[in-house]
């Protein structure tokens, strides 16, 4: 599914050296050498509502609407926290059985007991080794029904003690979203989400029930992730207009699961981890970001007041990215 208008896309940030937002431009220039070399598509950094680094790899590059993978979960955890901030989904306590029936006569009453929370913290306790014996890519891709495939996945821990990564569970998220509003994730996102950002151009891949692929089917330009992830940092304001709930931004962000201790905690569809691992859990000595597979990350910087964004095409290495800006742009921030 697509949604295009016929508004023209433009940067919406005034440009600024980083100098004058106490950024420390050699580190920034090391980093532009270091991207060149990888297959980096594009990098934006905002600091202070001012855009003081881009890269593109071409001129194409910033028009393109990128494929973001699994930066798609947290873009459908804001939609979830709109469709509860609307009443059109009571909480994330509601349990599932609501919108897939069968699941109340299932014989495993663990499967009874999962609720909206379970999916979005990925702790349904199914039995999910996509980053294990399946190296990345689900098996629910080869179903003919993914939602029925994710529902009969058997269980193997009790739902809500441990974070498993779980792209079924996301996917999940967009059939609930779809049931509880009437509408795809798509059309409920350009209307709630994006046409207030001035997203203009996004497409999203459905599976075979015409549900979109709430794990990884999603795809925006870059500047369109940096708005959404300046959404984040404003804790659901957009200019004077309220898009999310504060409180859902904060209860998003909360480090609640640590499973991969090597990526980061998670919350609802997004990680966090230290600025400092040597400061452990000191006050604004966290960071929080959006991961998609091949290295597409949306990050939030609240400390620095600054947001960074990357997309790439670095399917064995989708890390690194992520280790290049640390060693190069969290050291390029002054307080």
């Amino acid at each position: 599914m697509h949604v295009k208008t016929k508004q023209k896309a433009a940067s919406i940030w005034e440009t600024s050296t980083p100098a004058e937002q106490q950024m420390e431009g050699k580190q920034l220039a090391l980093f532009e050498k270091e991207l060149q070399k990888e297959k980096i598509i594009s990098c934006v950094i905002l600091r202070n509502d001012r855009l003081v680094f881009e890269y593109f790899k071409n001129k194409k590059a910033a028009q393109k609407i990128q494929k973001i993978n699994s930066v798609t979960k947290s873009v459908v955890s804001a939609l979830i926290g709109i469709a509860i901030d609307q009443g059109r989904i009571p909480d994330v306590h509601v349990p599932l059985h609501t919108y897939f029936p069968k699941l109340a006569n299932d014989p495993d009453p663990r499967k009874r007991e999962w609720t909206l929370f379970h999916l979005l913290t990925m702790t349904t306790g199914h039995d999910w080794p996509e980053w294990t014996t399946w190296n990345g890519f689900s098996h629910m891709f080869y179903s003919d029904h993914w939602v029925n495939y994710v529902l009969e996945r058997k269980v193997i821990d009790e739902p809500g003690t441990k974070m498993t990564y779980n792209t079924g569970a996301s996917h999940l998220l967009t059939a609930v979203l779809q049931q509880a509003t009437g509408m795809t994730a798509l059309a409920f996102a350009e209307k709630h989400l994006f046409r207030p950002l001035g997203i203009t151009d996004a497409f999203f891949y459905d599976d075979r029930q015409g549900i979109n692929r709430g794990g990884d089917g999603l795809r925006l330009t870059t500047m369109d992730m940096a708005k959404f992830g300046m959404l984040y940092l404003r804790e659901g304001m957009w200019g004077k207009k309220r898009l999310i709930s504060q409180d859902w931004v904060r209860e998003s962000l909360k480090p609640r699961f640590t499973t991969y201790p090597h990526i980061g905690d998670y919350g609802y569809q997004w990680w966090s981890t230290l600025l400092d691992r040597d400061l452990g859990e000191e006050p604004d000595n966290r960071y929080y970001f959006a991961l998609g597979h091949g290295g597409q990350y949306i990050i939030l910087l609240p400390q620095y007041n600054a947001v960074a964004c990357i997309a790439s095409e670095m399917y064995d290495a989708s890390l690194v990215p992520m280790k290049m800006f640390r060693e190069h742009v969290l050291p390029a921030f002054h307080e």
